[in-house]
């Protein structure tokens, strides 16, 4: 039972929702709005998953709690990672902790938002699909406590994770979680319930924003999401709705280390023919990350020479040093020697190798922990293959019967990916958003990023008088 003090909150991440995109293809959101609050939200850079969650969970910017972007360097490793799953790996103290000290009765169900593992969260269900020895990606989700995975997979089935990413993305990840959203709602009534739908994000970078395809994946979304919404109030909740950043429209990837590779700056080892990235042998290579880089650099004394190149590279619109960092809230052991920021129209790839041949193995697949940078590149498959279908069914076939074989169908064109984000300066209408359906608990204006956390208290915790007294000011 919920102390008399507290009401009951869900929040919705509805990742790459502007107020651009809320209109006639979604009903259900456009009468959200209207009958309560709608601000544009400044976020923060870079405008990524994991910096921008941790961000509102514990109220501090990237350069304070430590996600740098969805990766970064492990210097002790001299190692890439990317989408780490560990709470610990962050700083600072999470939303569901200052609930806790407000009152003790205070709990919190994080469904998907990054970061759940280890957590402090009362239950916390995330990706975590099931490798066997064999080389088979079994879909599947992680929970704690576990029974919680167990209950929802029975209900639901298994977690739809080639739905969730990669060329085959569909509105039934985002469902899923809506569908395991509702259930933990009904039967372990949290105060708050932290929910990521990531619908939005996968036509908005195959296509861009301006695309009319976009049509479509706005009504699947909202017809989850309105249906959510409904359900929840009747459950008796408040409700939130945020997004992390707004998708703009690119038409130029920056092959960033490619051009440390070709000065000599960056070094590869050759295994069986595929080349891999090899950090401890690098002067230089860069993180990718969307429109943010982060440089590594092995000898400051190199720092000047690089910094020269990248800033001769077209795309590239800054590079930032030590001040330049500190300037933008990015100086943490955890960044670059120097971080480069794409221009408005174009992001960064990985790509290291100059000649396609020599890509390793696992360029060509959906492959997210083995790439050193983010590849979006992974949600299309390649136009080459003639009949894409077929070769997916021939390949998932072979993995199900036991056989080694790679689920190679992913194209090495950079070009065909059409938006990006990462930037925090674009047009509020294009930007990210924060939504209430309680009248007078968002301030006027627009809202800053290390303000939803704060929000999302005030949303559990404020009175009905206090929310007359806001919406008066």
């Amino acid at each position: 039972m919920h102390s008399p003090i507290m009401h009951p909150l869900m929040v919705l991440n509805i990742v790459g929702l502007s107020p651009a995109l809320i209109g006639e293809h979604t009903p259900n959101l456009q009468r959200l709005a209207r009958a309560g609050d709608l601000r544009p939200l400044q976020t923060v850079v870079p405008a990524v998953t994991c910096s921008v969650q941790s961000t509102f969970l514990t109220g501090l910017p990237p350069g304070k709690h430590g996600a740098m972007a969805n990766g970064w360097l492990f210097r002790d490793l001299m190692e890439v990672w990317l989408w780490r799953q560990s709470n610990r790996l962050i700083s600072g103290e999470r939303v569901w902790d200052a609930g806790r000290k407000r009152d003790s009765n205070f709990t919190c169900a994080n469904l998907f938002w990054w970061y759940a593992m280890a957590s402090g969260a009362d239950i916390a269900v995330t990706p975590r699909p099931i490798y066997k020895a064999d080389g088979r990606k079994i879909p599947d989700c992680y929970s704690a406590p576990p029974e919680i995975r167990d209950a929802l997979s029975e209900a639901l089935g298994p977690f739809p994770l080639f739905h969730f990413w990669g060329p085959a993305t569909s509105i039934a990840s985002s469902q899923w979680i809506a569908d395991a959203a509702l259930r933990v709602m009904r039967e372990h009534d949290p105060t708050l319930t932290l929910v990521y739908l990531p619908h939005l994000d996968y036509g908005l970078q195959r296509y861009g924003p301006e695309d009319p395809r976009i049509e479509t994946d706005l009504a699947e979304i909202d017809a989850v999401a309105g249906k959510l919404v409904d359900e929840a109030e009747a459950l008796g909740r408040r409700v939130m709705i945020v997004s992390e950043y707004g998708i703009v429209p690119v038409r130029r990837p920056v092959h960033i280390n490619r051009a440390l590779r070709e000065a000599g700056l960056l070094s590869v080892r050759v295994e069986q023919g595929g080349e891999l990235l090899d950090p401890p042998q690098s002067r230089a290579f860069a993180l990718a990350d969307h429109q943010l880089a982060h440089v590594y650099i092995d000898d400051a004394a190199d720092i000047p020479e690089v910094k020269k190149l990248l800033e001769g590279l077209d795309g590239v619109d800054r590079v930032l040093d030590e001040a330049g960092k500190r300037e933008m809230g990015l100086d943490h052991p955890r960044s670059g020697e120097l971080v480069a920021l794409a221009a408005p129209d174009a992001w960064f790839t990985y790509y290291y190798w100059l000649d396609d041949a020599a890509a390793p193995d696992f360029a060509r697949c959906v492959e997210i922990h083995r790439k050193p940078g983010y590849d979006p590149v992974e949600l299309f498959v390649d136009p080459a293959i003639r009949f894409p279908k077929l070769a997916l069914a021939w390949r998932l076939l072979k993995k199900t019967l036991g056989f080694r074989t790679l689920m190679d169908v992913i194209p090495l064109d950079a070009k065909l990916v059409k938006g990006s984000h990462g930037r925090a300066d674009i047009a509020p209408e294009h930007g990210p958003l924060v939504l209430s359906t309680v009248p007078g608990l968002l301030p006027q204006g627009t809202v800053q990023a290390t303000e939803i956390k704060g929000l999302m208290l005030d949303h559990i915790f404020a009175s009905v008088d206090e929310e007359v007294s806001h919406a008066a000011q």
